[in-house]
């Protein structure tokens, strides 16, 4: 049996509050850089097969905004920071103080936006986790992708041939009083990483 499959609902509930540790940090990142406030929340976190994705976040052939990075250190995989085209849209508006439904093609503001707010967000999450740890969690120069979303998660699982065919999923939510925005933070850890992880939080699985 595989380190995914030995997950159990104690586990998660630990993977879930690094998420909002992370998403804390985030929001006050966000916050620090905009001179505003920024609410954050993760609604949801658990483990999904790469098959069971697409339903989570829309359809195989809808766009999608996806910043990635490598990591290396003891438990080593990628970090991808996921949202639908909608999303990316009201999110650019969002954080540049616009009036929701004014961003309606991605120019080059709007990607450096993205990437900068997946650049803090995924900072903030492997900061979490490397203090809950006490790991090192080196990423890469991010990577920005507008493609179809069948095509963002077969990149991101297959490439390389040594990935795992599940992944950690964390939704993280922006809001406002006029608005909310759903973000999907994944981990894919390579083979192996997840049970270091797991087994630095003190977990025998």
């Amino acid at each position: 049996m595989g380190f995914w499959e030995q997950l159990n609902a104690f586990h998660l509930d630990v993977l879930r509050e690094i998420g909002n540790i992370g998403a804390g940090n985030a929001a006050t990142a966000l916050a620090a850089m905009l001179n505003q406030r920024i609410n954050m929340s993760v609604p949801r976190a658990g483990v999904l097969p790469l098959k069971e994705i697409p339903n989570l976040i829309g359809q195989e052939e809808d766009p999608v905004a996806c910043v990635e990075f490598g990591v290396t250190g003891r438990a080593p995989g990628k970090i991808m920071f996921l949202l639908t085209q909608e999303s990316a849209f009201f999110l650019i508006d969002f954080l540049l103080g616009q009036p929701l439904g004014t961003t309606r093609r991605l120019d080059d503001m709007g990607i450096s936006v993205l990437t900068e707010v997946g650049n803090i967000l995924s900072g903030s999450f492997l900061t979490a986790f490397a203090e809950f740890c006490k790991l090192e969690f080196i990423p890469s120069v991010p990577a920005f992708a507008f493609d179809m979303l069948g095509a963002v998660l077969s990149s991101a699982f297959l490439e390389g041939g040594y990935f795992a065919d599940q992944a950690l999923v964390v939704e993280t939510q922006f809001y406002s009083p006029e608005t909310q925005i759903s973000g999907y933070f994944f981990l894919i850890p390579e083979e192996n990483a997840l049970g270091v992880i797991m087994e630095s939080l003190g977990m025998k699985i």
